[in-house]
């Protein structure tokens, strides 16, 4: 890929590592709500992807972007919880989240709703249509560097 850096495609192998973790958490809390519990579909997958935004973050403050977020110490090296954390917690909350959670149900209500495919299977080509989004604002905004 010309024009783009190591230490940039390191970071998007890194986002898309702790993603697919939280891809996990997405699909278990949307089958354990939707399946168990019984919610609607829709209250589910705005349940289940605020879980995996939460899981996303924390790991994206530890791992894919722990050089920014505690450069005083070189990464993998976890950085301590600061009152920076919560910030980008928020900005990363109105960003991601938002991009997660209006994507996600915007198209489930298409795919499912509108045109009954499986829940899980919908789930995930929403996740993947909201990685590329996402991954460009963590990197521009939430954690810059």
């Amino acid at each position: 890929m010309t024009g783009v850096s190591a230490s940039i495609l390191r970071r998007w192998f890194r986002f898309n590592f702790v993603g697919g973790i939280g891809v996990a958490v997405q699909f278990a809390v949307l089958f354990v709500l939707k399946s168990l519990f019984g919610l609607s579909y829709l209250v589910a997958t705005a349940i289940a992807v605020e879980s995996a935004v939460v899981h996303n973050f924390l790991w994206h403050e530890r791992f894919t972007w722990a050089d920014r977020c505690n450069p005083v110490q070189p990464a993998p090296v976890p950085p301590a919880w600061s009152r920076t954390s919560w910030s980008r917690l928020v900005r990363f909350n109105l960003s991601n989240g938002a991009v997660s959670l209006v994507g996600n149900l915007a198209l489930m209500r298409v795919m499912v709703g509108r045109g009954h495919m499986n829940y899980l299977l919908a789930n995930a080509i929403a996740i993947a249509l909201c990685s590329l989004a996402n991954f460009l604002i963590s990197h521009e905004w939430v954690f810059e560097g």
